[in-house]
């Protein structure tokens, strides 16, 4: 049987962990869910249920993977058996679907920053941006070719293996990504009129709290760590007994938080600095964002370091999504890193296709009177990953929680005083809150 890998330092699998958590929901999505959510008052709560919540429950999945030393539908099959391994095959279903419109998304930016070194994007009329935008997603060809660069470049990195794939990307690409975050909220922050969006996300109006303020923010700490898909348990798989797990979560949900509240930083201050609407949804990204940048002295510039760095945070969490389902194939079905990365990687891609087209030539065709890739994100964001990290926090809590305790007090053999409250977390309160969001999810509440 093979040695299993394992990864070649504390601060390589941090990174990798945190740019697994680091994707395009940090930074496309949080800007804009703070902006229609109020802005600081957002934030807060955000905080505060990412570093309980969310927190817990990363742990809860790195623990399950160091203890296994196996993939996500694997690790469930050893420590107990029986039905719980489906939650697992939950978790590498998932992986499977994410990674599947992920990557046509992803594919975007690749274009996008192509589009804004040709010019393409000099635009300052965002109905004129917002045609343009619509006219490319709708085309049959042109995405499904960035669709496919992407895929090729998270094979690539992935068939390299642990270390010499993951982790050497991980040791490249994080630090590029804060680098250009840096960049780009220097220039931001400094434009005339910058202190309304810099006031609006670090001053909480609670006035504008509601509990729909409270599900987003739920939901946008959950889905932005990465948890209920196995990626965090394939990760911990790789992770010797020697290191400090917890303290280890801890690093990795502060990196991810980090670049939620500087890409807030990066986007709220352009936005308001030019009179843009920061409720203005996802189109914020690809719409009213060039618009900010066409404004700008060195606009293509900082348009191209933006589309960049969009699709670095895009790479390290498709890197993650596709290790989840290749993990399996090597661990459990004896198939060879290099031939799984590969065939995965070509279904994958295969599979991105209707979702790419439903987008234009198949936008009419329905499945529950959702498009393709509307569908996709439903069954895999929606369903999916809340039942994976409601089962996992469960299975964690109730059903391996003396060994649990052991794992995370076996780099010193002491049991932290903390552990009775992450118990009480992992139990009770992040089931609770999960159901809240799966429940909300499906329009039952």
């Amino acid at each position: 049987m093979m040695k299993r890998e394992h990864w070649g330092s504390r601060l390589g699998f941090i990174l990798a962990a945190a740019g697994s958590a680091v994707g395009l929901g940090n930074i496309w999505k949080f800007p804009y869910m703070a902006g229609e959510n109020g802005g600081g008052a957002f934030l807060l709560i955000y905080l505060a249920l990412v570093f309980t919540i969310g927190l817990s429950v990363m742990l809860a999945e790195m623990v399950l993977g160091r203890m296994a030393e196996k993939n996500a539908i694997g690790a469930f099959a050893k420590l107990k058996g029986g039905a719980w391994p489906l939650i697992g095959f939950c978790g590498v279903a998932a992986a499977f679907i994410i990674l599947s419109f992920y990557s046509v998304v992803a594919g975007w930016t690749i274009s996008y920053m192509v589009k804004s070194v040709t010019g393409a994007l000099a635009i300052e009329d965002p109905d004129q941006l917002g045609s343009l935008f619509g006219g490319f997603i709708s085309d049959t060809v042109s995405p499904l070719i960035y669709h496919a660069i992407f895929m090729v470049l998270t094979v690539f990195v992935v068939l390299s293996g642990v270390g010499a794939g993951i982790e050497r990307a991980s040791k490249i690409l994080m630090p590029a990504l804060f680098a250009l975050l840096l960049v780009l909220i220097v220039r931001s922050v400094t434009l005339p009129g910058a202190e309304a969006g810099i006031t609006f996300l670090l001053s909480p109006d609670f006035s504008k709290v509601t509990w729909t303020t409270v599900s987003d923010a739920l939901s946008q700490a959950f889905f932005s760590l990465s948890l209920g898909m196995g990626a965090m348990i394939t990760y911990g798989s790789y992770l010797s007994k020697k290191e400090n797990i917890a303290s280890s979560a801890g690093w990795v949900t502060l990196l991810d938080t980090m670049v939620a509240v500087m890409s807030g930083l990066l986007i709220l201050p352009a936005v308001f600095a030019f009179g843009f609407d920061p409720s203005a949804g996802p189109g914020l990204t690809f719409i009213t964002l060039p618009a900010v940048f066409a404004q700008m002295p060195f606009g293509s510039f900082f348009a191209f370091l933006f589309f960049l760095l969009l699709a670095i945070a895009a790479l390290t969490s498709a890197v993650s999504i596709l290790e989840v389902v290749v993990a399996y194939f090597v661990d459990d079905r004896g198939i060879s890193r290099k031939w799984a990365s590969i065939t995965v990687g070509v279904i994958i891609f295969l599979m991105g296709i209707p979702s790419s087209l439903s987008l234009g030539i198949m936008g009419d065709f329905t499945i529950f009177g959702m498009g393709f890739f509307d569908l996709m994100d439903f069954v895999s964001s929606k369903l999916l990953l809340p039942i994976g990290g409601l089962f996992i926090s469960l299975f964690v809590g109730w059903v391996v929680w003396g060994k649990a305790k052991e794992d995370i007090a076996s780099h010193n053999g002491i049991v932290p005083f903390w552990i009775n409250a992450w118990g009480i977390i992992v139990k009770f309160i992040a089931p609770v809150a999960i159901a809240f969001i799966l429940l909300k999810g499906l329009g039952v509440l």
